[in-house]
């Protein structure tokens, strides 16, 4: 196994390559303040008008759909968007193993089972050409997750859902902004989610959103995240079983002004990714992202890069982002299967009640290799805030793994 023994590394004392912080995350300035403050002065914090109505009628305009309902946050959004399409106790949705937990847990939390379907080795989305083979007589819904800001194949997942008359919830969580052939995510199915968490390209602490150009499916999701209510209904008048998932206007007003900056960063972001990306692509056994053509807007949530081992004399990949780390540009291997998390292992979570309905579903046998490879020894994650810096800082960053490069035995 090859080590890592060059002194001039920073991981073995040397100097490092960054020594100064790339821009910091969240980008904040007295507006925000002042947003917030105005917010609080009207002594309107909760439901009704005001900031969140607003966002809801700007959001839904950006994302190039018709309706927008905002929640606490991403994973309520998932939770809200499945019960808006009807499903029930013992359905299955089609879910990636890449992505954030919540993705699957949200199924769960209504009853249905996640049945995870490998990803496409380039984008690590959902792979079209496997859904088929995972759909039962209970399958109801697949979930399309645009991982790192990257659209999914849209155009092959519609096709496997509408041969087989699913529906199709996009989870938009990581992709503000982010395009497909032109039309932005979260509306291109029937239903797509949004999350506001702290991390976000676009964010307000926690929050979320669901879209969707469905008039029906937009008012069930209202209703939904309103306690049961209904939009023609008195205040007191229940006629769903809802949630209590509603946005605070506080909430409302700082997306509002965040939003005033989100294109300038998404402009940046995307210049950055592309200069740094024909940088790495000079480094034997770095393989920058190559988004599919038909994404004409990549969100760069993460900038995810493969790690090719083989051509790094065997050094593994936790090594080589040791050594990444310590010369300054902070990255981490991201997700790990998410059909090898204990709580899909639980044998708890299928003996409840509510579960009784369901497939019983073993994951411990379940073995996607795409997502295995990723996770395991491949995927490299840059974080958004990186891309917001100068063409200096993206050479910072290809002269940091250059020189971990250039210490490897050939």
């Amino acid at each position: 196994m090859t080590e890592l023994t060059d002194s001039a590394l920073a991981i073995n004392g040397g100097e490092p390559v960054r020594k100064t912080a790339f821009p910091s995350w969240p980008v904040w300035d007295e507006s925000d303040v002042q947003a917030v403050a105005e917010t609080l002065r009207t002594g309107q914090w909760g439901i009704g008008g005001g900031a969140v109505a607003k966002f809801e009628q700007e959001f839904a305009a950006y994302q190039h759909a018709r309706h927008c309902s905002c929640l606490v946050n991403g994973t309520a959004a998932l939770e809200v968007a499945l019960r808006s399409l009807g499903v029930e106790a013992g359905d299955e949705v089609i879910v990636p193993p890449y992505t954030f937990i919540a993705t699957a847990s949200a199924c769960l939390m209504v009853n249905t089972v996640p049945v995870f379907v490998d990803v496409d080795p380039e984008s690590y989305n959902l792979d079209p050409a496997q859904i088929e083979a995972a759909l039962t007589d209970r399958t109801r819904a697949i979930i399309a997750v645009h991982i790192a800001g990257c659209p999914a194949d849209m155009d092959g997942i519609l096709a496997v859902a509408r041969k087989h008359d699913l529906r199709v919830v996009e989870d938009a969580a990581q992709a503000v902004g982010a395009e497909w052939k032109g039309r932005r995510v979260g509306a291109i199915g029937d239903v797509g989610t949004f999350s506001f968490q702290s991390s976000k390209n676009l964010n307000c602490g926690e929050g979320g959103a669901v879209l969707s150009d469905d008039d029906e499916l937009a008012n069930r999701a209202w209703s939904l995240q309103n306690v049961g209510r209904v939009k023609e209904g008195a205040w007191y008048q229940h006629p769903v079983l809802g949630w209590n998932y509603r946005m605070t206007q506080m909430q409302g007003a700082l997306l509002l002004s965040q939003m005033k900056r989100l294109d300038a960063q998404c402009a940046t972001r995307s210049e950055n990714a592309a200069y740094l990306s024909s940088l790495l692509a000079e480094i034997p056994g770095i393989d920058p992202p190559q988004p599919d053509p038909r994404v004409t807007r990549h969100a760069w949530h993460l900038y995810v890069m493969k790690y090719r081992q083989e051509q790094w004399g065997g050094l593994p990949r936790a090594k080589f982002i040791d050594a990444l780390n310590a010369e300054g540009v902070r990255c981490s291997p991201g997700y790990v299967p998410l059909y090898k998390e204990r709580a899909f292992r639980n044998p708890d979570v299928f003996n409840a009640a509510f579960a009784q309905a369901s497939r019983k579903i073993d994951y411990e046998q379940v073995n996607c290799p795409v997502t295995e490879r990723a996770c395991r020894e491949e995927a490299i994650w840059l974080y958004q805030s990186l891309l917001l810096g100068s063409k200096a800082d993206m050479d910072d960053i290809a002269a940091a793994v250059w020189k971990i490069r250039k210490s490897v035995p050939s």
